[in-house]
């Protein structure tokens, strides 16, 4: 059994790996309890935890204060703010058009850059610090209907120069860009949100025309990089690319060589859930090289999941050192974009949305 930590410490440091949902718009005793016992690394908001800015930076005020109550180290807070048909933040929130409009824009560099610059004003105004943000996955002829509207062009070129220009405009103005999903999902003909999409391109094909965005906004500095729940064939014929060290470790991390955090789409989906279940999704994605770890709703399987990656590190079956490699990303993640220990200040909020007090 592995002595290095002891159980509290372990605890700690293992909830830093994962981003959870929450129930409702206010913070709940589940979710606190897990703040408190675990060290949660993140909360992800939904359609369902939000109502208008008030109430959405009264509720990141009231989880980042738990945090820094318990533990001194901020969390995550993240939202997928793509525009179009996946924005979580309604109006009054300033609300955009998606990547394809941006790409079809008379000036699609200036679209992009406005997108990125006043959405990042307004979730910082909140106390948001991370959107799931830009879809970089380059557009083929046939497109699953998950992601019409979500995908910027058909041109590897064009879709590396928005997407730079969002993750810059982001980025700039406080907020945290995920390149998503990698290695690219423009292909897929299933939604993985149900099934697991199979893509059949060759290497060349994924090397011409799927992985120059990321390279591209990688090379911009971007945060995360979102993994895909798609098998690659040519790549890894067995797993998903979430749960594959061939394209994380080796292809991700040490052949494009990025450096910043690697971060799953929802385990609960039905790519991941049907066959491997969110747990050892979970598991499998860590040794893969995963460092956040995303479960969106059931707060039951994310103790799940933590009590299996726990099982595994006291077993030595995941050394001590992997475990810090992906805690020392976070933090170096945190310390770069959640230093201001400053809450949402919600006279300023009421002000900038034009609220009635």
């Amino acid at each position: 059994m592995n002595t290095d930590l002891d159980l509290s410490e372990l605890n700690l440091k293992i909830g830093q790996l994962f981003m959870a949902g929450i129930p409702g718009t206010c913070l709940d005793k589940g979710t606190k309890a897990l703040i408190r016992d675990y060290n949660l690394g993140g909360v992800i908001l939904f359609s369902r935890n939000i109502e208008d800015p008030v109430q959405v930076a009264e509720l990141c005020r009231d989880i980042q204060n738990a945090a820094l109550n318990y533990h001194g180290i901020p969390v995550f807070l993240s939202v997928d703010q793509e525009g179009g048909r996946v924005a979580r933040l309604k109006e009054p929130f300033t609300v955009f058009p998606g990547n394809s409009a941006i790409g079809a824009d008379i000036d699609p560099v200036g679209k992009a850059m406005e997108f990125g610059r006043t959405t990042a004003s307004e979730m910082k105004l909140v106390g948001l610090n991370m959107d799931l943000a830009p879809v970089v996955d380059v557009y083929r002829d046939k497109l699953d209907d998950h992601l019409k509207g979500r995908l910027f062009s058909k041109d590897p070129e064009e879709v590396s120069v928005l997407g730079k220009t969002v993750v810059k405009a982001l980025q700039e103005n406080g907020i945290m860009a995920v390149a998503k999903h990698f290695p690219g999902l423009g292909q897929a003909t299933t939604d993985p949100h149900f099934n697991l999409p199979r893509i059949d391109a060759d290497e060349n094909e994924i090397e011409s025309i799927n992985l120059p965005p990321f390279k591209a906004l990688i090379d911009e500095g971007v945060s995360g990089v979102m993994t895909s729940h798609a098998i690659y064939s040519s790549l890894d014929s067995q797993s998903p690319a979430t749960l594959s060290s061939v394209i994380l470790t080796d292809l991700l991390r040490k052949k494009i060589g990025f450096k910043g955090l690697i971060i799953t789409d929802d385990l609960e989906m039905g790519a991941i859930k049907k066959k491997w279940g969110v747990a050892e999704g979970a598991l499998a994605s860590f040794i893969a090289g995963a460092d956040l770890l995303l479960v969106c709703e059931n707060q039951e399987r994310l103790l799940e999941s933590i009590s299996l990656v726990r099982k595994k590190v006291l077993q030595n079956q995941i050394s001590v050192k992997r475990l810090q490699q992906s805690i020392n990303r976070i933090m170096k993640a945190k310390r770069r974009f959640l230093k201001s220990r400053k809450t949402a200040q919600l006279k300023k909020v009421k002000e900038y949305f034009k609220l009635t007090a």
